[in-house]
């Protein structure tokens, strides 16, 4: 299709509705197994083949594609438009990159539904990608000047002079989980939060072992079906463990935390390094009808917080308990007026962190200024077909399989529905990141 045949955008005075048509993802995979040689550009151009295949997208002229990575090596400069041009896309679909640590994804859906609502596109993509198991390993400080310096060198003499330094300057980064205001790692500042909300060892396993039977579930049912494209031998993310139980879980020992004392959290109740790429659909409802699709849910709004974790202010993932509240203001909804909550499982205590927070009147009126609690949820609507624990975490990739996912399980539930009671089914998302950053939404069938 070429660019007199576009979806590109439609002007209105108004904000128009978004409709989620649906996702694809290839399996999560855990760190240097079965992606441990497939790159950044590889996995995202396979989750992007695949959701053109499944939507009949071949030749099509998208929006924007919009997606990012969080460890991008120097090649991945322009990442998601080599993904477009790898794909069987239309060439002059355009695309960008974003990054906003763990919450890329879902910030890339964000930014696509934006430009929807706006009229500025008619349909978009939005996803990401992550390899740990390729990380951008980069020269030393000393190493990289002298190569620069030898680069810029005038004469042989001074050229000479340089590469006689470089084995004294030879050296490698490579990269490390831990925030750089800080020197701690997401773990050890979740760690932190943990011990002081007194979230215990039992709640956490709990938790863990809940996601994987609910993603387990899924799996066996089907409900993956038109979500996952197999990729390099994966069928199923590989972190999934059918069998988990709280008696193997109690055999692991803490791994964060450790030096304090009193340590909860180990490598069973806490996300793996992960491998793996996703991206969503989204749409116009006239485009949608136009090519005889049906939304699966519209999305509705979204809210990004930070916190003052730096100072000792606030827990480091404690974020999205900013967003959560704002995000309900401005929609006139309370927190209880959700039939699913997807609240990505980074850790088992960071989830139940934010349920203890949105649960205490102390912290919602000392921390977020409100004049009550939130308060409590029903926890049989949480993650009920598994999430991050379950899956794995490839960081940026996590967003659009969160997002898909939910729109998926809010159209099924609509579908199922004896009597239409006249509201929208409604789900939250929220987010934590890296940077004392999360990000909220809300999305409706």
């Amino acid at each position: 299709m070429g660019p007199e045949h576009s979806s590109a955008h439609s002007t209105t005075g108004t904000r128009r509705r978004v409709a989620v048509l649906g996702g694809n993802r290839i399996p999560f995979a855990r760190a240097d197994r079965a992606y441990a040689e497939a790159s950044n550009q590889d996995m995202f151009t396979a989750a992007l083949a695949g959701l053109v295949d499944r939507f009949s997208l071949a030749g099509e002229r998208l929006g924007a594609v919009i997606g990012g990575a969080v460890l991008k090596h120097s090649r991945d400069f322009n990442l998601t438009r080599e993904c477009v041009l790898g794909s069987m896309l239309s060439s002059y679909t355009p695309a960008f990159d974003i990054q906003q640590a763990c919450g890329t994804g879902l910030q890339a859906a964000v930014a696509a539904a934006d430009g929807i609502a706006a009229g500025r596109y008619e349909v978009a993509a939005a996803g990401g990608v992550d390899t740990a198991s390729d990380p951008p390993i980069g020269l030393g400080e000393e190493l990289r000047r002298t190569v620069l310096r030898l680069r810029r060198s005038a004469s042989n003499v001074e050229r000479l002079k340089l590469v006689g330094k470089l084995p004294a300057s030879l050296g490698v980064e490579i990269p490390v989980n831990r925030e750089p205001r800080t020197g701690l790692s997401m773990g050890e500042h979740q760690a932190i939060t943990t011990k002081q909300l007194g979230i215990t060892r039992i709640e956490q396993d709990e938790l863990a072992v809940a996601s994987h039977r609910n993603m387990a579930a899924a799996y066996d049912r089907g409900f993956f079906d038109d979500l996952v494209t197999p990729f390099l031998g994966l069928y199923r993310d590989d972190n999934l463990r059918p069998d988990a139980s709280m008696e193997a879980l109690a055999k692991l020992k803490p791994v964060f935390g450790v030096q304090a004392g009193d340590a909860t959290m180990t490598a069973g109740n806490s996300t793996p390094l992960s491998d793996g790429a996703s991206v969503v659909l989204l749409s116009t409802e006239e485009w949608a009808s136009q090519h005889s699709l049906t939304p699966l849910a519209y999305f509705v709004d979204a809210e990004t917080a930070a916190v003052d974790y730096v100072n000792g202010a606030d827990g480091l993932l404690m974020a999205p308990t900013y967003a959560i509240p704002r995000l309900l203001a401005r929609n006139g909804l309370a927190l209880q007026d959700f039939d699913f909550y997807e609240i990505h499982e980074a850790f088992a205590s960071v989830v139940l962190a934010h349920l203890k927070a949105m649960e205490s009147e102390e912290y919602c009126k000392g921390r977020l200024g409100l004049d009550a609690a939130l308060g409590p949820i029903d926890r049989s609507r949480l993650n009920v077909n598994g999430s991050s624990l379950a899956a794995g975490h490839p960081f940026a990739a996590t967003g659009g399989r969160i997002l898909a996912q939910t729109a998926k399980q809010l159209a099924q539930a609509r579908a199922t529905q004896k009597t239409s009671t006249g509201k929208p089914l409604r789900a939250l998302i929220s987010i934590c990141a890296a940077g004392g950053q999360g990000v909220a939404a809300i999305v409706e069938a």
